[in-house]
């Protein structure tokens, strides 16, 4: 019986691997070449800038590969244009339960004032969403801003699967807070800088 299986099982193994190689002859790639740009995305870039449309790194592994202030949100010359679909994300991860239904807040802080407790840069957004506030202040993030807070941002790295989905959320957020695209690219702190 333990044959059998071996058998089976080497079989499969086999087969998989042709169907995959077969795959990537067909789409004209080397070998692993779709995989691995899947899995690395398009960042950050040679010249450390980050982060490009469409990017499907995920969240945390984009944070491990970007120095702090390197991470860019590539919507930020159209946030109006991402309005519903940022706003279908945001709900789809339940921000809502904690910032409100159009992010004027709720037992956490409202997205619509300028309170943004660590800053309002889209660096630290997206590693505060991303890491939670717990793990932001584990690595030398402190608040700058005052704000009526229940609980701890709990991290959504794991939750929000591509780094571009996170963008359209923090997209969002700009639409709904349009006094805060002043400060994209002014980071509030750069901790172990």
């Amino acid at each position: 019986m333990r044959n059998i299986i071996t058998g089976v099982l080497a079989v499969a193994l086999v087969g998989g691997m042709s169907v995959f190689s077969l795959n990537a002859i067909a789409a004209d790639e080397p070998e692993g070449a779709s995989e691995s740009a899947a899995v690395a995305g398009d960042a950050p870039s040679a010249d450390g800038e980050c982060c490009p449309k469409d990017d499907q790194t995920p969240p945390l592994e984009l944070i491990e590969k970007t120095p702090i202030g390197g991470l860019h949100n590539p919507y930020n010359d159209d946030t109006a244009a991402m309005e519903e679909v940022g706003h279908k994300k945001y709900l789809s991860f339940s921000c809502n339960g904690c910032h409100g239904g159009g992010g004027g807040g709720g037992m956490c802080p409202p997205l619509t004032n300028d309170a943004f407790v660590y800053g309002a840069d889209d660096d630290t957004l997206f590693r505060l969403i991303a890491l939670g506030s717990d793990e932001l202040q584990k690595q030398g993030y402190t608040r700058v801003r005052k704000e009526v807070v229940t609980g701890p941002m709990p991290p959504f790295g794991n939750i929000i699967k591509t780094s571009d989905d996170l963008w359209k959320v923090i997209a969002w957020m700009r639409v709904k807070n349009p006094s805060s695209v002043e400060d994209v690219d002014k980071p509030a702190q750069t901790p172990g800088q």
